[in-house]
């Protein structure tokens, strides 16, 4: 197991100190780390959350916010902090039998979570709560909780409690099976040899050598696939890798997620619901499942028209090779959008690689970051942790630290497969610094491998940073329970989506985007070329995701013995996308929204448009100066879950959003004029 628990002894002294200094002191534990020890931890947490609770409970007399709110925010510090650690640990722990201990804990600590929200008790306190002098923060947090709780069932019979909270507990298990059985289900291709690999960068084809059996083996993992989609000349390779890939958990997930389906069927109908999509919005900006519903047509009708007119570019495309091609599979969209960007934009996305060297775009990142909100990085160097690869940074505030995160940026066998920011811990004022860790699976530098990254990977990048300031900058409340991003879940990927846009200045790439041999900073021509290119496909990449929304929600929008997964799959692909499906594939099962943001996946496509008029705000010739970034951390990420997302969006707009800074993004290529002409540096 190496030094992979040591992170334990991280959150056990950052939890308990009040003041968390900028370096770490070792423990007398620290050098000896197990499971068990990470298992005391979290139980130790949940035990504490409990102690709160019980005080609260046995308070006799009028109801004040000391005697009863701050006791009810303790216990979700300390239960939040023994979850957040547990949950952690299941997506990224080498060692699988650790793993299997965290998914336990992780159950255990949702079980805590689930019977505190149906703690009639509880409730009752913090109904019978004078907030007539407490701040408008404090108030809209009490206000708050009270409909978390009703949502959770609080207010109904015995019976229908202790049946509610033997569903969530179900679903907590269902819901973690799901995604270990995504994280677990790595799937190969073998070639004969690097001649399949054709079009392939050469720092790939060098990382991947031929076995003893001569052979090549490439993996679904994404730095092994998705450049394979994109460059790879060989179609029965890309069909090949794509049908492992889309069928990655699968049949596990199928009957897991009818399972988890009919759970939250249950769940939603027992408090009144006619469905888990009508339920699962109630605390939301969508309010209920008609208005996403209603989002995605209005989305569809602005993006369809500049999708077709990108369809038939493509299919145009296709045509030069293929001259009686009548259609585009899913598998081929990847590398003829690539072949089009080189033919019509003269544009080659292999000639901006060689400028994103990973440890190049990791400092330029934290060093736009760090320009943008007015604040410092510091590296803690030397600190064990989980795997060895894993970096600690301190987030610093006017020579005060206000906060720490953890960077576990290259996959390994087990590891969560996707890109997320995962909290750690929730920031409350003058107790507890936010933390926060980023999951991500980009290549990896070696002495001899640069980790050149594409274009994609580094928007990535921006996004999941754009999480983890959002969750440090609003983690210094009063209060651990609207500490960090806003209470309304679908307002969360806005900030990140808007940080993307950022890395389309050619000042802002400049800045970082040398060239991993050379030193010379990327050209501002290529970069013009690349914005231009990158433009084409925003309506064909938004009818994607209309499709994955249409998915979420309708696998949820009724009754689950109503639904064919199959079925309702292939219906929203064709019916959204344009491209044909692959038979045989099953992309459900390895759609891990499905199971965290069940039928919320909208929230991405919902935030973009807000994320488009919020970028709208910045002076774009200069976006890191002027009074755009202070505004737009004071306005939008320090409240944190202080206040509405409503109020947080027409606060800096001042207006509610709209679509037009999004449906100018999404057809922005066909308004450039001229077309580039051809220059050297492809």
């Amino acid at each position: 197991m190496s030094r992979a628990a040591c992170f334990v002894f991280l959150a056990i002294l950052l939890v308990a100190s009040a003041a968390a200094q900028p370096s770490l002191q070792p423990t007398v534990w620290a050098t000896k780390p197990d499971a068990a020890a990470f298992e005391k931890i979290v139980n130790d947490k949940l035990a504490a959350g409990q102690n709160s609770i019980d005080k609260l409970v046995a308070v006799k007399g009028p109801r004040t916010i000391e005697n009863t709110l701050v006791p009810y925010d303790e216990a979700l510090r300390q239960v939040n902090a023994g979850n957040y650690l547990a949950n952690l640990m299941f997506q990224v722990h080498p060692d699988a039998a650790f793993r299997d201990r965290a998914t336990t804990m992780t159950q255990k600590a949702t079980a805590v979570l689930t019977a505190l929200s149906l703690n009639r008790e509880v409730y009752q306190a913090l109904a019978a709560l004078d907030l007539s002098k407490a701040d408008a923060a404090t108030r809209y947090y009490v206000q708050r909780q009270l409909l978390e709780f009703r949502l959770a069932g609080v207010d109904k019979d015995d019976a229908t409690r202790a049946r509610l909270k033997q569903l969530n507990d179900d679903l907590t298990g269902e819901v973690t099976l799901y995604e270990r059985n995504i994280a677990d289900d790595q799937r190969s291709v073998e070639i004969a040899s690097a001649a399949e690999l054709d079009g392939l960068p050469q720092d790939y084809i060098d990382r991947h050598k031929p076995g003893a059996d001569g052979k090549i083996t490439i993996t679904t993992d994404y730095p092994d696939i998705f450049p394979v989609l994109k460059f790879g000349k060989n179609e029965a390779l890309r069909k090949r890798l794509y049908e492992q890939f889309d069928n990655r958990a699968y049949p596990k997930n199928h009957d897991l997620l009818q399972k988890m389906m009919q759970t939250r069927y249950e769940i939603a109908t027992l408090l009144g619901y006619s469905s888990w999509a009508d339920y699962y919005a109630a605390d939301k900006m969508a309010v209920n499942g008609q208005n996403i519903a209603n989002f995605i047509r209005d989305l569809n009708a602005a993006a369809s028209p500049v999708a077709q007119r990108e369809y038939a570019m493509l299919l145009a495309e296709k045509k030069k090779s293929d001259p009686s091609a009548t259609e585009i599979w899913e598998y081929e969209n990847s590398y003829i959008r690539e072949q089009l960007r080189r033919s019509q934009y003269y544009f080659d996305s292999q000639s901006v690689r060689p400028y994103l060297p990973y440890a190049s775009v990791k400092k330029g990142i934290i060093d736009t970051a760090a320009q943008l909100f007015h604040v410092t990085f510091q590296e803690e160097p030397n600190v064990p942790a989980w795997d060895p690869s894993v970096e600690t940074w301190d987030v610093m505030d006017n020579g005060k630290m206000v906060g720490r995160f953890y960077l576990d940026m290259h996959p390994r066998p087990g590891k969560f497969s996707h890109a997320e920011m995962v909290q750690v811990l929730d920031g409350v004022r003058g107790k507890q610094m936010p933390e926060a860790a980023l999951i991500c699976n980009f290549p990896k530098p070696t002495a001899t491998d640069a980790g050149l990254m594409e274009y994609g990977d580094v928007q990535t990048f921006f996004h999941e940073f754009g999480h983890l300031m959002h969750h440090i900058l609003g983690g210094q409340q009063q209060w651990a329970g609207i500490s960090g991003i806003t209470m309304e879940a679908d307002f969360g990927e806005a900030p990140s989506q808007m940080l993307e846009e950022f890395i389309r200045s050619p000042q802002v790439l400049a800045s970082f985007a040398h060239h991993y041999k050379t030193g010379e900073p990327i050209p501002a021509e290529l970069v013009a070329r690349m914005n231009r290119a990158a433009a084409f496909g925003r309506a064909t990449y938004t009818a994607a995701q209309i499709s994955y929304t249409a998915l979420s929600y309708d696998v949820y929008k009724g009754k689950p013995q109503d639904i064919d997964l199959d079925a309702v799959c292939l219906a929203d692909t064709k019916r959204y996308t344009l491209f044909t499906p692959l038979p045989g594939t099953h992309m459900y099962a390895s759609f891990g929204h499905l199971s965290g943001y069940s039928s919320a996946y909208y929230t991405y496509m919902w935030d973009l448009v807000i994320a488009q008029d919020f970028f709208q705000q910045f002076d774009h010739s200069n976006l890191l100066n002027g009074e755009g970034p202070m505004r737009y951390r004071r306005v939008v990420l320090e409240p944190g879950g202080s206040m509405s997302a409503n109020d947080l969006v027409k606060n800096f707009l001042g207006r509610p959003q709209n679509m037009t800074a999004f449906q100018r993004w999404m057809g922005e290529e066909f308004e450039f004029q001229p077309a580039v002409s051809k220059q050297a540096g492809n």
